[in-house]
């Protein structure tokens, strides 16, 4: 069996209880080793395999967990963050059912969600923003038509952009051509949870600025949008005039 684990935002007691069983359980583990937090590495047993997928390829990897497969062994496929989001666990889980081998997915705490409690931010505020747009500058690999900064912008919803740090000249200006005013508020949240976390806030035109003087250039969330400002409008769902199920 193979179980593709979320290995959360970073801070080591951020990852879920099933997925700490199921490092504990694991007889081969393989880890995105450039971005998942190493102390996780901990909860495995003394004799657990261990290999580092920063150094290998697809093929190597899905080579591991075929002859992993062979033997009985548990097999842990660990991510960063939540598997689904950026995870390229598609390609891998695809290659697994073509061999016939069974395989689960283990969720994992988001950096998304870990930059919105390190912010103490809501990204859903009323009558400001009611949609989160999770997106990413081109760079080396494209976006589909349609996807770009500047469509997305247009709608003015919040905005979480992941692998962009160092390209925060391009995705401001995209950012501002698409609508919002330079002076949107925005920060930049890296290595949310971590020991070592930063926040910054800024705004939409000065992301790069921001970025460069505090010497930010990878592994970092942009958030974009007014639920960073102070104006909202209260919850209906605590307003004692708003009937619901629970209470007249």
């Amino acid at each position: 069996m193979v179980n593709f684990v979320g290995a959360g935002c970073g801070a080591v007691d951020l990852i879920t209880l099933r997925g700490r069983r199921l490092i504990g359980e694991a007889d081969v583990i393989i880890y995105a080793g450039s971005l998942v937090n190493p102390e996780l590495l901990g909860f495995a047993k003394p004799e657990c395999e261990i290999h580092n997928s920063a150094y290998m390829t697809l093929d190597e990897v899905v080579s591991v967990m075929e002859n992993s497969e062979k033997q009985g062994k548990n097999t842990v496929r660990l991510h960063t963050g939540d598997p689904s989001l950026y995870g390229a666990v598609r390609e891998q889980m695809d290659r697994l059912s073509a061999m016939g081998i069974a395989y689960e997915v283990c969720a994992g705490v988001s950096s998304l969600c870990g930059a919105a409690a390190s912010l103490k931010a809501e990204y859903t505020l009323p009558d400001v923003s009611q949609t989160v747009i999770i997106t990413r500058m081109a760079g080396r690999t494209a976006v589909p038509e349609g996807e770009s900064i500047e469509k997305l912008a247009s709608h003015h919803a919040t905005m979480v952009i992941f692998l962009s740090t160092s390209m925060l000249d391009e995705l401001s200006e995209k950012l501002i051509s698409g609508g919002y005013s330079p002076e949107t508020p925005s920060a930049i949240v890296y290595k949310a949870s971590w020991a070592d976390e930063k926040i910054m806030r800024c705004t939409v035109g000065t992301l790069a600025e921001t970025a460069r003087k505090f010497g930010i250039n990878k592994t970092a969330l942009i958030t974009v949008g007014d639920f960073l400002g102070d104006d909202y409008s209260l919850s209906k769902l605590y307003d004692p005039s708003f009937e619901t199920e629970f209470r007249k």
